[in-house]
């Protein structure tokens, strides 16, 4: 092998044969711009010259270069020459052989392929920092070295040392997954840990973080179980990424809670959060829709905040988005919010979902909908097999751009045995004073038809005995007595026409009213009171059946 014509083709020299050539070129040309070959000349104080670039002795230039230099020719690249800082760091390596089996650093790096693809193309390839045998990072420059024409002669492998880039890459990267870690962590922390189960639905959800960086986003969802068979189910998005975003959302999360027990209409709750998100942040936006199911209506009440519509597919498989009313995101105030409703009657199924499900980069976001919308037409099973078929549908993977929850409730429809451990039961309150004993009557009587126990039988009249009692004496008409049982409860329920809502007091010995909720809150499981759509009130209490 010809080393001194391989040399004088080293990546960043240019060979220079102005020296021969000078005589050649005119005076003329050389004043129009030519460049003259790098020559040693004295300097003006007469000390030594320095040496051209071409008389400089490549290989003692390489034997002195602190990067790895490896020569290898041929098909199969054998040996022709490494340098010093190569032998450090590898050991000697015998001249002639071939790569294969004279550098196996390099087959163990994979730079066998890569030297092919230099001699076919005749072109420079670089391999950013791979990790060698002996444990150090190099990156890897691979260059082809023409001879006597000839561009399949040989390849020039030039490693660089980045050890220290590359750890210090390695911890940057450690230091990220560990800030992701702790945001996704967080987020998980302020979701709901186990979904509460209402009585009347079945309820699953799902929270995907995106993508591989620490930027978490703000997604989030819960279930509240409100009383008197009544569920709420919220669903929103911080806009924003990273703890910041997730603390504003769990702050938001825990003030929907506070404000459900209130157990206000819908678009009270969120005019309520709307105010306590400027509080927050004013620069942090956020969308939410709060929804409540009442199985004594059938239907879903709810109220948006520039969220996306919520779906409901009923049991004959049609699909129906609830689009209105909806206002802009919590935060920017000014706004009245309103209520809306969609029907969800025994075997429908209800999605709750935010952005990252259906809006993508390359579509617009009706058409995200529109594709979610035809995936729920075609989704049965149980509410988390549905859950998780909308997931995959949307092709949510663990890389997606964007946090992704979703939550998805059904209203079985019950029959058969299942059926009979729920039933309904209502009566008119009209009249006056002879209105209470019709109404223990009617209670003692659909009590006894549905087989409770003596002692639950009992407790059941008289907590309605007191409600009716109650209402008559505070309450205005219209009177309704509605008694529910599920398959885990009892519940009383007594509305009439007056707003105000009751409250427990303590009763003064010689006080002759005030005992009536104060007994039902002492004999029930639980009690409570809301104002209804349109006026008036509604006071329940509920008691615990025996596990069977």
């Amino acid at each position: 092998m010809n080393f001194t014509r391989w040399s004088a083709r080293l990546p960043g020299t240019q060979r220079r044969a102005a020296a021969r050539s000078e005589t050649a070129v005119s005076p003329d040309r050389r004043k129009e711009g030519s460049v003259p070959a790098a020559r040693a000349v004295r300097t003006a104080d007469g000390t030594h010259p320095v040496p051209a670039v071409d008389e400089l002795p490549a290989r003692d230039v390489l034997d002195r270069v602190p990067a790895l230099v490896a020569l290898v020719h041929g098909a199969d690249h054998r040996v022709a020459y490494v340098n010093g800082a190569y032998t450090t760091a590898f050991g000697p390596r015998p001249a002639g052989g071939p790569a294969r089996d004279a550098l196996p650093e390099l087959t163990a790096l994979g730079l066998l392929p890569l030297l092919d693809q230099v001699l076919r193309s005749g072109r420079s390839r670089t391999l950013k920092s791979r990790k060698a045998p002996d444990g150090r990072s190099y990156t890897f420059t691979c260059t082809p070295v023409p001879e006597g024409g000839d561009r399949d002669a040989g390849v020039l492998v030039f490693a660089t040392d980045v050890t220290d880039h590359a750890e210090a890459a390695e911890r940057l990267r450690a230091s990220e997954r560990r800030q992701r870690e702790t945001a996704v962590t967080l987020q998980r922390s302020l979701l709901p840990q186990e979904l509460e189960q209402p009585d009347d639905l079945r309820i699953a959800a799902t929270y995907h973080p995106g993508g591989t960086e620490a930027a978490v986003g703000g997604d989030w969802y819960d279930v509240i179980t409100l009383g008197g068979g009544r569920t709420a189910l919220v669903i929103g998005d911080v806009m924003g990424r990273g703890v910041r975003a997730a603390a504003v959302m769990g702050q938001l999360r825990t003030a929907v809670r506070a404000y459900a027990r209130l157990d206000l209409p819908p678009h009270e709750v969120l005019q309520l959060l709307d105010g306590l998100a400027a509080e927050i942040d004013a620069n942090q936006i956020a969308t939410c829709v709060y929804a409540v199911h009442d199985p004594n209506e059938g239907r879903l009440v709810y109220a948006s905040a520039g969220h996306l519509p919520i779906l409901v597919r009923d049991e004959n498989g049609t699909v129906s988005r609830a689009d209105e009313p909806t206002g802009p995101p919590l935060g920017t105030g000014g706004w009245i919010h309103s209520s809306g409703s969609i029907a969800l009657g025994p075997g429908a199924t209800a999605v709750l979902y935010t952005d990252g499900l259906v809006e993508r980069r390359d579509a617009d976001l009706d058409e995200g909908i529109a594709a979610l919308e035809g995936a729920l037409a075609g989704a049965t099973g149980t509410p988390q097999v549905v859950c998780d078929r909308l997931v995959r549908s949307a092709g949510v993977t663990a890389d997606h751009d964007d946090d992704v929850a979703v939550l998805v409730l059904q209203h079985p429809a019950r029959t058969g045995p299942d059926g009979d451990l729920f039933r309904n039961a209502a009566l008119e309150l009209l009249g006056g004073v002879e209105a209470a004993p019709r109404a223990r009557a009617f209670a003692s009587g659909v009590l006894t038809s549905w087989r409770f126990p003596a002692e639950l039988h009992d407790l059941g009249v008289l907590a309605a005995s007191e409600l009716v009692a109650n209402s008559l004496q505070h309450g205005t008409p219209p009177m309704r007595l509605r008694l529910r049982r599920t398959d885990r409860r009892l519940i009383v329920e007594v509305t009439d026409g007056d707003d105000h809502l009751p409250r427990r007091r303590r009763a003064e010995p010689g006080d002759e009213s005030g005992r009536g909720i104060a007994i039902v809150a002492t004999i029930a499981t639980g009690w409570g009171s809301r104002r209804t759509p349109g006026g008036g009130k509604a006071v329940w209490c509920e008691f615990a059946l025996p596990r069977r």
